[in-house]
């Protein structure tokens, strides 16, 4: 596997991101390694919060929330998916699977001997951490959904998704601040639009990003659809604290939030919300609000 990999440089000097990187090795599957940046903040004994980007994002999305949650006592683990970030970025898109793109950041909670975790996820940070919670929920003690979901295929993902999926892989340029700035309802100023397009100086980087829409279950066969369907399984089993934090601008993922209070339930009984003028990436719009959600449920969760 030919992976690709930022020059530091890019990252130099990037507004309100402090934060040192720190690396692992993940299996390439093909008898190689691939390298997996992480934020690490807060200290190293402190209870962990978990917190999981989507698409096309990197962990510079949480930067508003890092310090809110760091502050209340807690270490924030906020990894790069391969493809994004600062994390090596595999060449050719065969390369990009929803399984592995599961196992690469498995290997991160097993390297890093992670439990007791907090999870905040989000848009790809839910397809991938919520399957983890299914798959091993010995290793999560709460979870906050925040425009997100487990899709299995069988329901109708809806006409916003499609029309996302199919400008995703007609569009010359996949110029990715400016689409992250599409799914936000406040507008970012230049130098934050340039920090979500640093990961990537030029196409050849973007093989992850443009892959992803495609790897959603939106039909019933989906080669991704049987692992979902069997961490529904445990999910609706799911007794720990669960809190949704969808945004009240987002058609994408606006449906979900029902879905998961219905069908889990840890959601019974918890202060669920509706995060006012945030959008797809309401991280970016409303980050400290967020941030003080996620601090103010795990204090009642104790």
């Amino acid at each position: 596997m030919l992976a690709l990999r930022t020059p530091d440089e890019r990252f130099v000097n990037l507004p309100d991101f402090p934060f040192w990187p720190n690396y692992i090795m993940v299996d390439d599957t093909e008898g190689g390694e691939l390298r997996l940046h992480y934020v690490d903040e807060g200290a190293r004994n402190a209870p962990i919060v978990l917190l999981l980007h989507g698409e096309p994002t990197w962990s510079y999305l949480y930067r508003k929330m890092i310090p809110i949650i760091v502050n209340a006592g807690y270490r924030v683990i906020a990894p790069d998916l391969i493809g994004f970030g600062r994390s090596d970025k595999p060449s050719q898109r065969t390369d990009y699977t929803y399984q592995r793109h599961v196992d690469w950041i498995r290997e991160l909670l097993t390297q890093l001997e992670l439990t007791d975790i907090t999870l905040v996820c989000q848009d790809w940070g839910g397809l991938i951490g919520l399957r983890l919670v299914g798959e091993h929920p010995e290793r999560f003690a709460r979870v906050i959904a925040a425009n997100t979901m487990l899709p299995t295929g069988d329901h109708p993902l809806g006409e916003s998704f499609f029309k996302w999926q199919n400008l995703s892989q007609s569009i010359p340029v996949f110029a990715t601040g400016n689409i992250i700035q599409g799914g936000c309802a406040i507008a970012m100023p230049p130098e934050v639009l340039a920090a979500y397009d640093a990961p990537f100086p030029d196409e050849t980087y973007k093989e992850g990003a443009r892959q992803f829409p495609m790897l959603v279950p939106a039909f019933p066969d989906d080669p991704a659809a049987p692992a979902n369907r069997k961490a529904w399984q445990t999910l609706m089993q799911f007794k720990k604290p669960f809190l949704t934090a969808f945004s009240d601008k987002d058609p994408i993922t606006a449906a979900g939030g029902p879905v998961l209070r219905k069908l889990v339930p840890g959601c019974e009984g918890q202060a669920h919300t509706t995060i006012e003028n945030g959008g797809h990436f309401l991280q970016e719009d409303q980050g400290k609000k967020l941030a003080e959600v996620v601090v103010a449920f795990i204090r009642d969760n104790p």
